[in-house]
C-alpha cells in the first residue's frame, strides 16, 4: 500500500509514462510511481515520488545523505556523481544523480538515479516545511535518454490545496 505525502501536490506524467500498480512496487515509502514504456536490458524505467516532515534543523544535504547510504543497504558500488542544491531561501530543493548496481533475478543491472529533493511550506501548518522526493531511476544506458521526460515532470510539481493528484 503506498503511502501518503506530507502536503498534497499536483503533476503531470511525461507522453508515454504510465501509473505504476501500487503491487508493482515494493518499496512502503514511495507514494507514487510511473513507468516507461520500453524497459531497456530487462529493467524498467521509473519515477517515484515520496516525502515526509523533516526533523526541525535538518537540511536537504542530510537528506539526501540519509538517501545514499539506505541506498548502500542494498545496492553495490553506490557513487555520488554530481549534488547541486538550487532553489530560494524561501523554497530551497537540491539535486543529484547516483550511481550503482543492483542484482535482480539474478541480472546485474548497473544504474543511475536522478533525485529532486523539494521543501515545500506545510500548507496547513505554515510553520512546517514538508519535503518531497521525486526520483528517476533508469540503466545507464537508458537514463539520459529519459532525463528530459524526468525534467519536464519535475517542473509540473506543484502543491495544492485540493488534495488531489493527477
Amino acid at each position: 500500500m503506498p503511502t501518503t505525502l506530507p502536503v498534497p501536490i499536483e503533476f503531470r506524467l511525461p507522453q508515454g509514462w504510465l501509473p505504476a500498480r501500487p503491487e508493482e512496487f515494493a518499496q512502503p515509502e514511495v507514494a507514487f510511481a510511473a513507468v516507461h514504456p520500453r524497459p531497456d536490458a530487462g529493467f524498467t524505467a521509473n519515477i517515484t515520488i515520496d516525502g515526509g516532515f523533516p526533523k526541525d534543523g535538518v537540511t536537504l544535504v542530510e537528506i539526501a545523505d540519509a538517501s545514499v547510504e539506505q541506498l548502500r543497504g542494498f545496492a553495490e558500488s553506490v557513487e555520488l556523481v554530481h549534488r547541486r542544491e538550487v532553489g530560494s531561501e524561501d523554497a530551497p530543493a537540491l539535486t543529484q544523480r547516483l550511481s550503482f548496481a543492483v542484482v535482480a533475478d539474478g541480472v546485474r543491472h548497473e544504474l543511475a538515479q536522478s533525485q529532486v529533493y523539494l521543501s515545500l511550506v506545510d500548507t496547513e501548518d505554515p510553520h512546517k516545511r514538508a519535503m518531497i522526493r521525486l526520483a528517476l531511476t533508469a540503466t545507464e544506458t537508458q537514463h539520459d535518454e529519459v532525463l528530459a521526460d524526468f525534467q519536464d515532470f519535475v517542473r509540473t510539481v506543484r502543491p495544492t490545496d485540493t488534495g488531489a493528484e493527477s
